[in-house]
């Protein structure tokens, strides 16, 4: 496997934790004759002077490795501003779910140092391209879409047609088409299947449907989707994308979203498999005696 040279730092976080994680990534990584850069959003949170900070479009020039500190959320923020863009990722955790990001502070040193001499595992995943009445504006998600009524316990009414085929037309509080990345977000909370990362689909799982027949449809990751909104609802229906984007929907938008080109690389120790971290996050293992801490 590649050996990594030049990493970058981001966190979409400013506090202690992330300066203090930083800095021991930094002195790990520059005894072993590694350059490391920050990411000027992580700048003004206490660094050591040593460790300089650049542009965004410089990190992704320059390094061949950036590391996410934080949670989910903020590799989720990386996977869209370096990730998209070619740089693959390692997540550093300091959330408390953290599928993604799976290094714990505590088995920092000995993992990071596996990583960079070449011994981890790499994880290709894909995003989702979202238009809106096919202008050429492309909103980008790595979990999940979600289009929703945008208020408590009111649902609206869509369309939805897969490669330009009519599937139905549904009225729901919402629907959420997911990527296996995203089936252990947002759509697991809604009881949405866990799909493993090698499996190419996209997950289609309408919100608390006015039907008793309705279900989660996985189809090829291939597919194009288009979503019409058909009831009016006084323009209060949303489009979601990851939770970090929120658009206006009125009626007769259509919604497209299709599998991206660009994928995104995480990068794992090696010890790392998708069935650990479910049994560890999400508790398989445990009977119903036990609580689970997650």
């Amino acid at each position: 496997m590649k050996k990594f040279k030049t990493i970058g730092l981001y966190s979409s976080k400013k506090n202690k934790d992330i300066s203090r994680i930083a800095n021991q990534i930094f002195e790990i990584l520059d005894n072993i004759g590694v350059s490391v850069r920050a990411s000027e959003n992580i700048s003004g949170v206490n660094l050591t002077e040593k460790l300089k900070t650049y542009s965004d479009k410089d990190l992704v020039k320059s390094c061949d490795l950036l590391i996410a500190i934080g949670g989910d959320g903020t590799l989720l923020s990386s996977a869209r501003r370096f990730g998209y863009k070619g740089l693959p990722i390692l997540g550093v955790n300091l959330g408390s779910l953290g599928f993604l990001t799976d290094i714990a502070p505590e088995d920092l040193t000995s993992s990071l140092i596996q990583v960079i001499k070449g011994s981890y595992v790499e994880d290709e995943r894909f995003f989702l391209e979202s238009l809106i009445n096919k202008k050429k504006t492309k909103f980008l998600s790595l979990n999940e879409v979600v289009i929703h009524s945008g208020q408590l316990a009111q649902m609206f009414e869509y369309e939805l047609f897969l490669d330009e085929k009519f599937v139905y037309r549904q009225k729901a509080d919402g629907i959420i088409i997911s990527t296996p990345t995203g089936s252990t977000a947002y759509s697991l909370s809604g009881n949405g299947p866990i799909i493993h990362p090698d499996v190419k689909a996209i997950n289609l799982m309408p919100m608390f449907p006015h039907s008793l027949n309705t279900r989660p449809l996985l189809v090829d990751e291939n597919v194009k989707i288009d979503i019409k909104v058909i009831s009016k609802n006084k323009n209060k229906t949303r489009l979601s994308m990851d939770s970090h984007n929120s658009l206006s929907l009125k009626k007769g938008d259509t919604v497209t979203i299709k599998k991206s080109k660009p994928t995104l690389k995480l990068i794992h120790p090696k010890e790392h498999n998708f069935y650990l971290a479910s049994r560890n996050k999400l508790g398989w293992s445990l009977d119903i005696t036990h609580s689970i801490n997650v």
